[in-house]
Parts: C-alpha cells; structure tokens; sequence
C-alpha cells in the first residue's frame, strides 16, 4: 500500500519550461493604459470576408464531426494555393489540424520518440523546442549570430551538429524571434546532408509569406519532392490575420499521412467544419488580405528599428527579412524576463524576454511590429523614460 502518495506529473512533463511570455503577459493583463506588444500576432481583426464564411457555416448547421484529414474541399484549395507557391502538391499529402501549434505536435510525435536526437536552430519559439521533450527526445540546439548585417546562421556548425544518429532537424524561417530566413543555397545544402543520413527535416513554415523580398520566402517545398523526409507545418493565423481561429495544416510524404490521421484523431478528432469554411475563404480571396498584412508589417519594421535608433544603449541587427519581430539588445540587460516584468509593472509596455526563446536569447528583447507607427512611437516614449531611470549594470 502507498504510504507517501503525492498527485505529481511525470518528470519529463515537469522539467519543460514553461512560457516565460506568458508569465509576463499574466503580470500585465488588464494594467490600465497596456501597450502590449509580447505576442506573434497583429492587432487586427479577420477581415469580414472570412468571418462571414464561418457565420454562414454554423447557420447552415455545419457543425458535425467532418473527417479526420480535414474536409475534401479545404485540402483541395490547399493543394491549389501550395502547388502555385511552390510546385506540386497535391491533397494526398495535405492534412488539416487544429492549429499550426497542433500540426507541428502531431509531426513530432509522428517522427520522434524517447532518446532521438533533435537538432533545432535558435532563438526559437519555445513551444517547438520543448515538443519533442514531451516525447523524451533529446534536442541540440546550433544558434544564430548576432551580427551587424543581420541574424546570420553558420552554416557548417549546422552541418556538423547533424550527425548520422540525429532523428530530426527543426528549423523555423523565416524565423520567430529574429526574423531571420534561410537562402534556398542553404536549405539545398542541408536537405542534400540530411538526405545522405535518413535525417527528417521539419519545418515550421508559419511565416513564409511574412517576407518583404518576394512573394514567399525560400522553402523546403520549392525542394523537395514525395519521397523526401520533409514535413511542412503551417497555419492561417498569420498571414490571413486567424490567430484565434486555431487552424494549421501538414504538408508530409503520402506514406506518412495516414499515422499523421491517427494522432489528429488521437487528440482533437479533426478541425470545426465551420472553422475549415473560413479557410476555404481565405484561401480563395485572402492574397489581397496578405498584400495588405505584408505592406502594414514592413512599415512597423522600418518604423520601429528607426525609432530604437534614437534610443540611448539600444543595439539591434539589419532590418530582418521576415516574421514580425525586432529581436535587439540593450546595454546592460541582464536578465530579459525581470527586465520585461519591471517593464510592464512600471510603465505598462509589454515585450517579451529573450529567455524564452532558449539560453541563447537571454539579454535580448523581442518586440512584435504588428501595429500602428502612433502605438509604436507612444511605446517608445515609455521605453526611452523607463531607461533613463533604470539602474542598469553596465
């Protein structure tokens, strides 16, 4: 009979981090007068267009269960939008999941167990680095340079981390939280690696069309073909202004679909119809809405990195490619996350720390651009005041 009972997790689940944006976040929700900017997502609101597609769904009563890989008529559109993006795609290799967070889960648990090894490229959104813990893998992590020019990756450290007994290879690009996007000549080298060694290549691929130099960003899929140890993981919350919409998709090899069904069905059964309704939409009328998100997102870059500029000790790279953040330094920042606390508590600005984003963040600051110049410059006013105060160690 147990005589020392205690009600605690399994020690894999206790020894992931937690999100230390949240609980930034959760120090500052509800301040009077908050300007957040701690969060990946724009301040506005889904166009109509796409909201009116899921009102229609529920008043027609779509709201059964629908099939695991997502309805027929979603995975066809995605098959078309992926195929003029980046050439053939078609649906036997697409599906639909309840969120980018939840396509990437389910293509870890897919391709990762106890004691594989995974390599992920940092800074990084803390949820994919910690996806694999959960499943007892073990991941190595190779980190970009902090460079004048801009974030950089070393290319052959990368190579060389990628040993002949790595499982997996993560990688984020454009890149949440520095922006940073890996040149096709890159990613040419790594899947030719990876090929040679039966590597997978998973990519979360959230922001390819948050990129200011082309239509999309350089991606695995302009590479790789069925047969390839790729997954692709994506979501509408970013380009289509969906973050609340919780809907993502996979792109996978046709022989790895059916096991990618069996974990949907495993952990949310699949997508609300109504919700899949809305996809379709944005699918079908949302490259203005992307236009627009694109051209918004570019102004708040440059608006931003020149207002930084004019900040005392701040220290930021080249304007980023991609994404939505300005990852910076400033003289004598520490500690991001009682920085960031301190921030929020005094001033009301709400940024997120660079330890979220791994041990190689700490001293950094992330902050996401998605808003007006006006909001930006009346945060700037408070950085600029809560620095002139702050005692900092230099």
């Amino acid at each position: 009979m147990l005589t020392d009972y205690r009600p605690e997790a399994r020690p894999t689940a206790v020894a992931l981090r937690s999100s230390q944006i949240r609980e930034v976040a959760n120090a500052g929700m509800g301040k009077p007068g908050l300007l957040p900017f701690w969060f990946g997502e724009p301040d506005e609101a889904t166009p109509p267009y796409i909201r009116q597609a899921a009102v229609q769904a529920i008043q027609e009563g779509d709201t059964f269960y629908v099939q695991t890989l997502g309805m027929p008529v979603l995975r066809e559109s995605l098959s078309a939008y992926l195929t003029a993006l980046h050439g053939a795609i078609g649906q036997d290799r697409i599906a639909i999941s309840s969120s980018g967070t939840s396509a990437l889960a389910v293509a870890m648990q897919a391709l990762v167990g106890p004691g594989d090894r995974v390599v992920a490229v940092t800074p990084l959104w803390p949820n994919l680095v910690e996806m694999p813990k959960v499943l007892g893998a073990q991941v190595h992590t190779v980190a970009l340079d902090f460079t004048a020019r801009g974030w950089a990756l070393d290319l052959q450290k990368l190579l060389d981390a990628l040993t002949p007994d790595t499982r997996a290879l993560l990688v984020n690009a454009p890149n949440n939280p520095t922006g940073w996007c890996m040149t096709a000549s890159e990613q040419k080298a790594l899947l030719e690696h990876c090929r040679a060694r039966g590597i997978w290549i998973v990519s979360d691929d959230v922001y390819e069309r948050l990129y200011y130099q082309d239509n999309c960003a350089p991606s695995f899929l302009d590479l790789t073909d069925e047969q390839d140890r790729h997954v692709s993981c994506n979501s509408f919350s970013k380009a289509w202004l969906m973050t609340g919409w919780r809907l993502g998709w996979v792109v996978a090899p046709p022989a790895l679909l059916p096991e990618i069904g069996k974990l949907i069905e495993f952990s949310t059964t699949c997508a609300p119809p109504f919700v899949q309704r809305a996809g379709v939409a944005a699918l079908a009328q949302g490259e203005t809405t992307i236009a627009h998100t694109v051209a918004r997102l570019r102004r708040g870059r440059d608006h931003l990195r020149a207002s930084l500029a004019s900040v005392p000790g701040v220290e930021q790279a080249a304007a980023a490619p991609g994404a939505m953040y300005n990852f910076f330094r400033i003289e004598g920042v520490r500690d991001s996350l009682d920085f960031c606390k301190r921030l929020v508590a005094e001033t009301g600005l709400g940024l997120a720390p660079g330890i979220a984003f791994g041990p190689e963040g700490e001293g950094y600051l992330r902050w996401c651009y998605a808003s007006s110049p006006e909001r930006i410059d009346d945060a700037i006013v408070r950085l600029a005041g809560f620095l002139a105060n702050a005692r900092l160690p230099h």
